[in-house]
């Protein structure tokens, strides 16, 4: 069973940056998709950005412009770099990883970050 460890997480100001890593235990084809998805208090979870082995990509409308997402596939590694960043990032946020059938699919979790963003 494939594990996924985040780190990164914290507290910073309205317009500062944090920068959020998930390492898997492993690769494997059940890897083969990996991302960022957030739940901030009272709200469902949503997907924050996306990448695959390839390299292939994909934004949240809000992440767009701030947020970058990049691998490492030699050390199995995530990163996340989110800049600007708002109050309304405030959330708990979750690494995943997934195969990819078609489209990816997230059946991999991680515990969780906290990010806290105060103004």
């Amino acid at each position: 069973q494939v594990q996924l460890v985040e780190s990164g997480g914290g507290s910073v100001q309205a317009g500062g940056s944090l920068r959020l890593s998930c390492a898997a235990s492993e690769y494997s084809f059940s890897v083969y998709c990996m991302g960022w998805f957030r739940r901030a208090p009272g709200k469902e979870r949503e997907g924050v950005a996306t990448i695959d082995r390839a390299g292939r990509t994909t934004y949240a409308d809000s992440a767009k412009g701030r947020f970058t997402i990049s691998q490492d596939n030699a050390k199995n590694i995530v990163s996340l770099q989110m800049n600007s960043l708002k109050p309304e990032d405030t959330a708990m946020y979750y690494c995943a990883a997934g195969p990819r059938y078609g489209g990816c699919s997230y059946n991999v979790w991680g515990q969780g970050t906290q990010v806290t963003v105060s103004s």
